[in-house]
């Protein structure tokens, strides 16, 4: 676990091949997404290490349902009953009502490359036992709902990864919360910078590339982004290079 603030607010939190980012103010603390199961002890921990307890936790607000943004969300709840809140459609996945995730077998075809290889054994460790998890309390929340967490955090709906995969801005210090609608970086990857997942891990592709261009007109200066470093630098340059690409 490496923690990293990248604005007076919020830390970045980087766990299993994956991020979920703590966002603090007088008002507690937001969890944006919860990381794999197996990281679920250091989910709890982060928040003590950014100097809060754990009462502290308002909610956690998840971009999208998979596996490895919902891992500790189980635990937050049980100790702490805080609300879970997501976008209207991505409630439905949450709750299991379908499934949009990569398949068995497309991970079986990964293991054909060394990245791909060590991506699976290190996911297969990350979930084992919580495969079939899901998140029967999650809700939607309006927007004057979000506002009033920790944060004052907006929704924008970026559907394409998942059908209700939604990011988050934070319009108080420019911070988007991409999830997995707009990443730098992946295991079974080389290169890093603004970039889409892989096409294995998208529902669909053109909405996902669709979603992502238009996260660069919000005027952004910071990205947190489910998988990869975050940017602090020269973003709307950045974001608007890959809008145009």
């Amino acid at each position: 676990m490496k923690i990293d603030q990248v604005s007076d607010s919020v830390y970045v939190v980087a766990g299993t091949n994956v991020n979920w980012a703590l966002v603090s103010d007088d008002r507690g603390v937001t969890v944006v997404d919860a990381g794999y199961p197996a990281d679920t002890a250091s989910v709890l921990s982060s928040v003590a290490q950014i100097g809060h307890e754990l009462g502290d936790v308002a909610a956690v607000v998840v971009t999208h349902a998979h596996l490895d943004h919902i891992g500790a969300i189980p635990a937050l709840v049980e100790k702490l009953g805080v609300p879970v809140y997501t976008g209207a459609e991505e409630v439905r996945h949450a709750k299991r009502e379908y499934l949009q995730q990569i398949t068995p077998a497309q991970m079986v075809r990964l293991l054909g490359s060394r990245r791909g290889a060590v991506w699976v054994a290190q996911t297969l460790r990350a979930v084992a036992g919580h495969i079939g998890m899901s998140v029967p309390m999650a809700e939607a929340a309006d927007a004057e709902t979000l506002a009033a967490l920790p944060g004052g955090l907006v929704a924008v709906p970026t559907p394409g990864h998942t059908n209700g995969h939604t990011a988050y801005f934070m319009p108080s210090e420019g911070v988007l919360f991409s999830g997995d609608a707009l990443v730098t970086g992946h295991p079974i990857v080389c290169g890093t910078g603004v970039q889409l997942l892989p096409g294995v891990f998208n529902h669909d592709e053109d909405g996902t590339l669709a979603s992502a261009r238009g996260l660069a007109t919000l005027g952004a200066e910071v990205l947190v982004p489910g998988h990869g470093l975050p940017i602090r630098k020269d973003l709307p340059t950045l974001l608007d290079a890959f809008a145009r690409s």
